[in-house]
């Protein structure tokens, strides 16, 4: 327990997640968990059913952000609990989406990623402090199984040869989240097939570009929906690149006739299972490095870095 002691209010927050999908999870569900206590200014405890100690542990520094409380392992409590208010469930406006005119501070996305700043020390708000690099840095975000890109020594290629320095990492290297967290801080450019890693752009400065890769199968509305509004909220832009047939690994697996080409959207319209079964897990993509090489051009001139004002000359055209 930090500080002085006070009366503070609680709040009960419930979460079951599978191990290999904590930093996306994270990445959705804590900002429900801001949006619902941030407000009380750390005169807040946090109440954890179904409590795992290794979950507490890995995100200590985001928790006692928001809290000047030891979380409370409720699952083994049988105390009494005697405070002036207490709230059950979390508020929540919409995927890594906070509305300030809804929340009882008038906060935003900007003081969510401030917290995240602050509690994992990453050192860029926006893509100006470019610190010591050279080269804008672009960070590939791998996947293994579902959607992975499986041409990406190409990729890399490609974007080496456009000027970018490149840093790929995978699944396996987002177990350490602030050595994670500042690795994505440092990038100017994320890309990444579509999927929950991409939340990891909240972790990026502002004025950064996010380069969702979607998938075949009529998705990209899906996409947009899924990233666009959130990029937008963040200060982050958003350029897409969809994947054609020719790219996916759907082309080897069925034929062209088939509704999965011929009426993808009549495939989604059957539900997630059969969306997740047919056009999501068992795809992989090819990306053709001409058509890509485009849209990593289009990417580098997004980056406008922010650069010092030293001084403003007023000019009179008419003496010129």
């Amino acid at each position: 327990m930090r500080g002085p002691a006070r009366r503070p209010r609680r709040s009960l927050f419930h979460r079951r997640l599978r191990r290999q999908e904590l930093l996306p999870r994270l990445l959705r569900r804590p900002h429900p968990l801001f949006i619902t206590s941030f407000h009380y200014r750390g005169r807040v405890r946090f109440l954890i059913t179904n409590f795992n100690e290794r979950w507490v542990d890995k995100y200590a520094g985001i928790l006692n952000r928001m809290s000047d409380y030891e979380v409370v392992n409720l699952d083994g409590d049988e105390r009494v609990h005697c405070s002036g208010k207490a709230h059950v469930g979390l508020m929540s406006h919409d995927e890594l989406v906070i509305d300030p005119a809804r929340t009882p501070g008038n906060y935003s996305m900007e003081d969510f990623r401030e917290l995240l700043r602050s509690s994992l020390s990453l050192k860029r708000r926006s893509i100006g402090e470019r610190k010591n690099y050279s080269k804008p840095r672009l960070l590939l975000m791998l996947r293994k199984g579902s959607r992975e890109l499986t041409n990406k020594r190409e990729v890399v290629s490609l974007t080496r040869r456009l000027g970018f320095k490149v840093v790929a990492m995978g699944p396996e290297q987002t177990q350490n989240l602030s050595r994670f967290a500042g690795v994505v801080n440092s990038c100017d450019v994320m890309v990444g097939v579509h999927g929950a890693g991409l939340t990891n752009m909240i972790f990026l400065p502002a004025n950064a570009t996010l380069v969702p890769i979607v998938p075949w199968g009529a998705l990209r509305h899906a996409g947009n929906d899924d990233y666009g509004g959130s990029a937008a909220a963040m200060g982050v832009k958003y350029l897409e690149y969809e994947v054609k047939k020719e790219e996916s690994s759907l082309a080897k697996q069925y034929p062209r006739e088939q509704p999965v080409f011929m009426d993808p959207e009549s495939v989604r319209r059957q539900g997630w299972d059969t969306l997740w079964a047919v056009l999501l897990n068992k795809q992989s993509i090819t990306l053709d490095v001409r058509r890509f090489k485009g849209v990593l051009q289009e990417a580098m001139r997004t980056l406008i870095y922010d650069k010092p004002l030293d001084v403003e000359i007023v000019i009179d055209t008419c003496y010129i």
